[in-house]
Formats: structure tokens, C-alpha cells, sequence
């Protein structure tokens, strides 16, 4: 089995280099898939070997994916069990399947292989990788987000992150597939959405934010107008009336950079019911806020934190980072008016993601500290989710009839 491992490698290591300097002497600069496989099925031809049909087939695909594609990567990002592909150096591959870390069998044939690949996927969205730029974020031409870093700043070889897009939208009828919520977490989400509540989605790297964000949205009614702000484009929704912006880094000249927080200046005068903003990590906090303040209920958003309680408070500090000067009680009364759910995600070492809480935000503007008021919660313990039995006050104050229907969750 080693042998035949051996064999099929130096196969494709030998065909890339024939099937390369064929489309160089016909000077051929951009080769469709088609004619490549051509030249690698002459190749394995002319070689006569004996392989199996199905390991012929592996290598005219590598061999044909090194030269228009991404390398071995395209195995894995047309493999749908893959959420997220990590390559750290040409001779490591990992993968994230159902939240669980896995190592792949594939690699790259060298370091140069690599860096071609990581090129290519710059290159597609003009963006420029080198000695004098070596880290770089991009996406696919899917969606899909990528990280690329190289030496001198990565000492191992070349780091490539890609998190995949979604073949399809995440909706709250999935979350409820995957157990990352019951019945009644999943209707009172509901309710607070047409409720016009607003929300922080919570949690830390890969907790799954964006999907519980794109659930929500999700649900937001089709005669609402609805703006979607992002670093990547990544909630998709069906809504006829969908707006989805996207900033922009500086270009090689260090010029031409759209914030996010530009974005939601220009958000505000589209005339928007609700405003999405993928994450906030700095100074926009306080614009966000303010929209969600002054006309933009029901607006939705994520932070990096670990506890409902954490990220008010971080939400506190991205405020203070930013170029406005206010004292802290004002910042204080600004969040706690503005935000009303937070929502906790976490990622178990199962690799399962779960809503680990639903808190509601205390309107007390007398309060020298944020209170909170947990509605549903995780029990790691009995590994099932609680609720409280006190009745949350956006279900007391609200006039919607969806409001009695939920009331009897709480009464059981």
C-alpha cells in the first residue's frame, strides 16, 4: 500500500510538471479544465499503467485542480461535510467536520504549490500576497472567507483558514434539527424578532454566531427593508427586500478602505427598518447603538464574548474605543437601552453548538451596573435546557398576539 502511495504521488508530482511545460511551449496562459484533463489523460496513456480507474481518476483530478484549480483543497470544498478547511504548511491539512477537528490525508507538493493556490484565491478579488504584504483576507468567489498568512510572519510555511459557505440558508427550523435550541427557545426567538426586540448574538470563535444571526434574520417579515453589513458576506436570507453591503480593506497602496462602521453611517440614510451587522469589533459599536435607538428596532448583531454579562460589557469598550467622548454612565444608558436579548452560543467538546443562554436586558436606568435576566438556559449537568418561570417583561408589555400564545410557556 506504501508503494502504490508512492507510485500515485510521483504520478501527479510527474504529470503537473508534463502537463505545465506542454501548455507552455503552446503558450497557453489560461488552460480550461477541459483541455488539462485531456493532456492528463494522454499522459496516463503514454505511461501505461495499470492503476485502478478510480485511482486514475484521483490523479487527473489532482493534477488538473493544481493547475486551474485550488490543489487538493477543491476536494474538500466540494466535500459539504467540511465547514472549515486549516492548511498549516504544504504537508498539513485539517478540517472541521461536525464541529470536530480532523486531520486530511492530502497536502500539497510543496511549499510553491501553495503559494500559487493562496495567489489564486487573492488574485480573484484583486488582492496581493507577498514578502511586503504577507497576510491577506479574502473570500471565494462562493462566499466563502479566507485567511492567508506567509513567511516572514509564519514561520512553519504557508497558513491558509477558509470557512466555507453555506450551500443553503441556516433558519431556526435547522437550529432545532441540531438541537441548538428546543420548541420554546425556538418560538420565543421568534416572537422577539417580530416584536421588533433587539439582539446581540454572543459567543466566542466559531460558536456559530453567524448562524443563529442568519436564523434570526431569518425571520424578519417581508415588508420590512432590511440592510445587512458584514466584513464577508455571509447571512444569507430569502427576502425580497435585502440589502447586503460589505467593507473593503485598503488596497496594495494603502488607500480605498470602507469600514463597517462608514457603512452604517450610509446604512442609516437608506431608509432601513432593521440593520444586520455581522459583527462589531470597534468603534462602530456606538453608531449601532444609536440606530438601534433612534428608529432601527430590531435590529440584530454579534460579539466575541463568553457570558451574556461579558458582552455588555464589551460592547462598552468597543464604544470607548471609538473617536466619541462620552463618560461611562452615558455609554451604560446607551446599551442598556438599546440592547434588549442577548443570546449566548458556545461550541461543546462535542463539536455540537448549542444556545447555552437567553438573557433579557434589565431597562434600569438608575442602575450603576447592567442587569440581566436569564429566560433559558443550558444544564451541562442534566445536559437539557431550563427556563425560568418569571414571565419576561417584553412579554408582559407586549401587544402582539403571538404574546399569549408564548405566556404559556412560562406558566408550565
Amino acid at each position: 500500500m506504501k508503494y502504490l502511495d508512492k507510485q500515485v504521488q510521483a504520478l501527479k508530482e510527474a504529470g503537473q510538471k508534463e502537463v505545465l511545460a506542454i501548455l507552455q511551449n503552446h503558450k497557453t496562459t489560461n488552460p480550461t479544465e477541459q483541455e488539462v484533463r485531456k493532456l492528463c489523460q494522454t499522459f496516463l496513456q503514454q505511461r501505461d499503467t495499470l492503476l485502478p480507474k478510480a485511482i486514475q481518476e484521483e490523479i487527473i483530478d489532482s493534477i488538473t485542480y493544481s493547475i486551474v484549480g485550488l490543489g487538493p483543497l477543491e476536494f474538500l470544498l466540494r466535500d459539504d461535510s467540511v465547514s472549515e478547511i486549516m492548511v498549516n504548511g504544504c504537508d498539513n491539512i485539517f478540517v472541521e467536520r461536525h464541529g470536530n477537528l480532523e486531520k486530511t490525508s492530502l497536502h500539497f507538493f510543496n511549499e510553491k504549490q501553495l503559494i500559487q493556490v493562496i495567489n489564486r484565491i487573492v488574485g480573484q478579488v484583486g488582492r496581493r500576497i507577498d514578502e511586503s504584504n504577507p497576510l491577506v483576507d479574502a473570500r471565494l468567489l462562493d462566499g466563502s472567507r479566507v485567511n492567508a498568512i506567509i513567511p516572514p510572519l509564519s514561520l512553519k510555511g504557508s497558513s491558509l483558514t477558509i470557512r466555507k459557505f453555506p450551500a443553503k440558508a441556516f433558519t431556526l427550523k435547522d437550529m432545532l434539527q441540531y438541537e441548538s435550541c428546543n420548541q420554546a427557545m425556538a418560538d420565543f426567538l421568534s416572537f422577539v424578532v417580530l416584536s421588533r426586540q433587539n439582539i446581540l448574538v454572543s459567543g466566542g470563535t466559531g460558536a456559530g454566531k453567524t448562524s443563529t444571526l442568519n436564523a434570526c434574520a431569518s425571520l424578519i417579515p417581508e415588508k420590512e427593508r432590511l440592510i445587512t453589513i458584514e466584513d464577508s458576506a455571509e447571512i444569507r436570507i430569502n427576502h425580497p427586500h435585502f440589502v447586503s453591503l460589505e467593507s473593503r480593506n485598503a488596497n496594495v497602496e494603502g488607500s480605498g478602505e470602507i469600514p463597517i462602521r462608514q457603512l452604517l453611517k450610509n446604512a442609516l440614510r437608506m431608509r432601513p427598518d432593521r440593520i444586520v451587522v455581522g459583527e462589531i469589533r470597534g468603534g462602530e459599536a456606538i453608531d449601532m447603538l444609536q440606530a438601534m435607538n433612534t428608529g432601527h428596532k430590531g435590529s440584530l448583531t454579534t460579539v466575541h464574548a463568553n457570558s451574556p454579562l461579558e458582552s455588555l460589557y464589551r460592547v462598552e469598550t468597543m464604544v470607548l474605543m471609538g473617536d466619541v467622548e462620552l463618560p461611562l454612565p452615558a455609554i451604560r444608558s446607551q446599551v442598556i437601552q438599546g440592547i434588549d436579548i442577548v443570546i449566548q452560543q458556545e461550541r461543546l467538546p462535542s463539536g455540537k453548538r448549542k444556545i447555552t443562554q437567553i438573557s433579557e436586558v434589565i431597562k434600569n436606568m438608575r442602575a450603576d451596573d447592567y442587569e440581566l435576566r436569564p429566560l433559558f438556559w443550558y444544564d451541562f449537568k442534566k445536559e437539557c435546557f431550563q427556563m425560568t418561570k418569571k414571565l419576561p417583561d417584553c412579554l408582559r408589555n407586549s401587544r402582539y398576539q403571538e404574546a399569549e400564545i408564548l405566556k404559556a410557556w412560562f406558566d408550565k
